[in-house]
């Protein structure tokens, strides 16, 4: 069975600050990628303030594994 799931795909940048993805479908969702050990989340921060998403995903050493991620469902993701 094929299921088909419409959402929007982009990105968000003010100034300095970024968010590597926006998803939403009926939410919004902030997912930020960091690869380093060092992991500023201060865009996260301003994305936060600014724009009130629905919930916000750090990919990286102090957020979710890449592989875990990868492995969640749309409605873990938008649940």
């Amino acid at each position: 069975m094929e299921v088909s799931i419409d959402f929007t795909f982009s990105y968000w940048r003010e100034g300095n600050d970024e968010v590597d993805f926006v998803i939403e479908q009926k939410q919004l969702i902030g997912i930020e990628v960091k690869s380093g050990t060092t992991e500023n989340t201060s865009s996260m921060a301003a994305f936060k303030k600014k724009i009130h998403p629905d919930k916000i995903l750090l990919i990286g050493n102090t957020g979710l594994t890449w592989q875990t991620f990868l492995q969640m469902k749309s409605g873990e993701l938008f649940g």
